[in-house]
């Protein structure tokens, strides 16, 4: 089974300071058609305006994942952790008991471009923790990338869910194949450019979800930077 998220379809927020697109119900967005797929549960495309960012605000319970486009966000927390987040950078803070956090863009000119995840994790009420590691282009180009996974195989940042994340940077005549588990499902977020996913064709801002499929194939690239998320059911 496939199914598409249009870039359109995604619900929205404005608040001026940051634009913020949902692929599934988050804050002010309801739709019981897209509460999340597997334990994926939020992806945020979010567009800070320099000088503006997220005040100190708490998570409990939630593997949360920063995936930086564009700028840079500014982030510290209540475990002393006070980082730059730069593009090629991926952010991972497990929230378990509890944890305070603020997220900022101290840029005066440039908007902070970046994708907020969160993954229902495996294990309630763990010790929050914070890992953060470089991907260069050059480890995703033409290829899928593990960035995330539960034993930080492959130099990956360790995370405590059942998940996978990978990126990949694809064009003209670049392909990539990843193998599903049975059981498992899939959702493939295109940043940007253009790509078809298992016969599909997904623009900027596009999204499939997969459940039943035994691969996840990417073909026909344009200047494409991708998401694909190896999930639970």
């Amino acid at each position: 089974m496939l199914a598409l998220r249009p870039s359109q379809e995604r619900g929205y927020a404005d608040h001026g300071w940051l634009k913020s697109f949902h692929s599934f119900s988050f804050a002010g967005y309801y739709d019981p058609a897209h509460m999340g797929w597997g334990n994926l549960r939020v992806i945020n495309e979010d567009s800070v305006a320099p000088g503006k960012g997220f005040g100190t605000h708490g998570h409990r319970d939630m593997e949360i994942v920063s995936y930086v486009l564009q700028g840079a966000l500014a982030h510290q927390d209540s475990m002393g952790n006070v980082k730059a987040i730069p593009p090629g950078d991926v952010q991972r803070m497990s929230a378990g008991t509890g944890v305070q956090h603020s997220e900022f863009n101290f840029s005066a000119n440039e908007t902070t471009h970046f994708l907020q995840i969160w993954i229902l994790p495996k294990v309630l009420a763990v010790t929050p923790s914070y890992e953060q590691k470089t991907f260069p282009k050059s480890d995703k180009q033409g290829r899928l990338c593990l960035l995330v996974s539960p034993d930080g195989a492959q130099g990956s940042v360790t995370l405590n869910a059942d998940a996978r994340i990978y990126a990949g940077l694809f064009d003209a005549g670049q392909t990539a194949t990843l193998e599903l588990p049975s059981g498992r499902k899939a959702y493939v977020h295109l940043v940007r450019g253009e790509l078809t996913v298992n016969g599909a064709t997904l623009r900027s801002g596009d999204a499939a979800l997969l459940a039943d499929e035994p691969h996840v194939v990417l073909t026909n690239a344009q200047d494409a930077e991708v998401l694909v998320f190896d999930l639970c059911a």
